[in-house]
């Protein structure tokens, strides 16, 4: 008896070890999306639980690297997916778009990825969060794809980068205002920047009020001519949008994320649009001690809020 007692435990123990290697996963997988071959990985140790996508900002970025940083309370209650964008992180390593990309592809290429992530996990509906340019993806998916999403999270949203960026303009000639150089030079910008060099003395600035040195090397200028290159065009679109007039309703749950202290995407632009939006939920918290970069300057709150509205959603269902 005892030896059939034993038996049928470890029979148990090893059903359980495989269950949990089968739902577990730790995969950079590379389907075709958009005719090129795409990054998304996939972070879980039960592949059962709500998905979280990420829609990094940029354009041109990637979140992949860093997601340890701000994922390390989030992966123990959702399955967390990465993916890189085309022209971007590993999916740029892998093969560079054969084109140069337009903001129609961009759309187009995350419906796809979204599409991937809910047939690859079996999973109806996920939650998605676009940070920054990730918002103009993001924004998109709930407009036309509400019934594939849980919730939205739109942290630091491009709201109309128009607005966004003529407040910066006017912030930074005020607080640079001593500074001959800066006064200099952004006495030239003029939005939505008809000239590369309209948005690099913008952003130069910018940055250099946020304590980044590197702004005076040659190798910025460069990087940031060859930015412009591949993305200029999708900017100039980006900088037509504007969702307070566009996207007044949604059909899906949307959580604001707004630093305090962001002057990149107006935190007034997006406050006010959240006061004018109608969806089924929504909320926003403000991060007091945060810019543009909620996800690393308050990445315990950032991910603490994210848990708290998937317990609240939790229990509203039947």
């Amino acid at each position: 008896m005892l030896k059939k007692s034993l038996l049928m435990f470890l029979l148990a123990l090893t059903s359980a070890v495989c269950l949990a290697q089968e739902t577990a996963m730790d995969v950079l997988l590379m389907p075709d999306i958009g005719g090129i071959k795409q990054a998304i990985e996939i972070k879980t140790d039960d592949a059962s639980k709500p998905v979280l996508l990420f829609l990094s900002g940029g354009p041109g970025s990637s979140m992949m690297n860093n997601a340890a940083r701000y994922t390390t309370v989030l992966k123990t209650r959702f399955t967390i997916v990465q993916w890189d964008q085309r022209d971007a992180g590993k999916t740029l390593k892998l093969n560079p778009s054969p084109n140069p990309p337009t903001l129609a592809q961009m759309t187009d290429d995350t419906r796809q990825v979204v599409e991937f992530v809910r047939k690859t996990l079996r999973q109806e509906k996920i939650y998605l969060l676009g940070s920054s340019w990730g918002n103009v993806l993001g924004f998109d998916m709930v407009k036309n794809h509400p019934d594939w999403l849980h919730a939205y999270f739109a942290v630091n949203p491009v709201v109309s980068q128009m607005d966004s960026e003529n407040e910066l303009l006017q912030t930074l000639k005020a607080q640079l205002k001593d500074n001959a150089d800066a006064s200099d030079e952004l006495a030239k910008v003029n939005p939505p920047f008809n000239t590369a060099q309209d948005m690099f003395y913008l952003r130069k600035w910018l940055f250099y009020k946020e304590g980044k040195t590197f702004v005076f090397d040659p190798e910025f200028k460069a990087f940031f001519g060859e930015w412009s290159k591949t993305w200029s065009s999708v900017w100039t679109d980006v900088m037509r949008i504007d969702l307070r007039k566009s996207l007044a309703t949604v059909q899906c749950p949307v959580y604001f994320f707004v630093g305090k202290n962001d002057i990149q995407t107006s935190t007034g632009v997006a406050i006010e649009y959240f006061e004018k939006l109608h969806a089924p939920r929504k909320q926003l918290f403000l991060f007091e001690n945060s810019g543009h970069q909620i996800h690393q300057e308050e990445a315990e709150k950032f991910q603490q809020m994210i848990i708290g509205i998937l317990d609240a959603n939790s229990a509203r269902q039947p």
